[in-house]
């Protein structure tokens, strides 16, 4: 039985086994161990592969297939979810608050889902993303509160979403719809989705294969360098 490929502490940042060898199940988890500094996150992303784990657990390091993606011109909005990003009076800010977002997505309950994985490690290795111009918040607001939201990472013309939050009902679809729509406008090719959630198939988000997914990464996401120039407002 094969088993993930395990990553020495302070390992080279780019000591990954293929994607290929990830196990056969559907998260497919690839490897364990390593760190999460700057360079490891970003080649990780960068090959198509994510952490994602909890507090009692070393680092695991997944690559699923299929893969939830959403293509930015695939994106779908109902009639209701237009005239609620009209009329709602949410205002939808970029990297204005990313550790604000970063903890309500770590705090704020999720149905069926007990814990979270956005643990105290994971909010330093972002923050430090975020610091550098990689990692990015999108803000949704109702009379200055914060109230819905998500981050992630961009490289290239990918961005990978990692979380979203809400505390209002529709504040997390207007601030990923409002988001996407603007990638749509910066050329953006992707967004990884990771795994399958009806919130987001809703929106258009859809699976594809492992294999699709890596080859969409190496046209779109070729650079390791920081998008620059973000806008504050949406």
């Amino acid at each position: 039985m094969r088993r993930p490929y395990w990553i020495p502490f302070n390992a080279p940042a780019d000591d990954f086994p293929p994607l290929e060898h990830a196990l056969e199940q559907p998260d497919g988890l690839l490897a364990i161990g390593g760190d999460l500094n700057v360079r490891r996150l970003l080649v990780a992303y960068q090959r198509g592969i994510f952490p994602w784990y909890s507090d009692d657990q070393p680092i695991l390091w997944w690559s699923p297939d299929p893969r939830m993606v959403l293509f930015p011109e695939q994106l779908k909005v109902s009639r209701s979810l237009r005239k609620n990003i009209r009329n709602s009076g949410f205002r939808v800010t970029l990297n204005q608050a990313f550790e604000a977002v970063l903890f309500a997505c770590a705090r704020v309950p999720r149905r069926d889902q007990e814990g979270t994985w956005i643990t105290a490690d994971i909010q330093t290795a972002y923050t430090r993303l975020h610091e550098q111009g990689f990692a990015h918040s999108v803000e949704c607001w109702y009379q200055d509160q914060l109230v819905g939201g998500l981050y992630g990472v961009s490289l290239g013309k990918v961005f990978f979403g990692e979380s979203m939050f809400s505390l209002m009902s529709n504040a997390s679809k207007v601030a990923f719809t409002r988001f996407v729509e603007y990638l749509h406008t910066q050329d953006y090719r992707l967004i990884d989705c990771q795994i399958h959630s009806e919130h987001l198939a809703s929106l258009g988000a859809q699976p594809i294969t492992r294999k699709a997914f890596k080859q969409c990464l190496e046209t779109a996401c070729t650079s390791l360098e920081p998008a620059n120039d973000w806008p504050t407002e949406l």
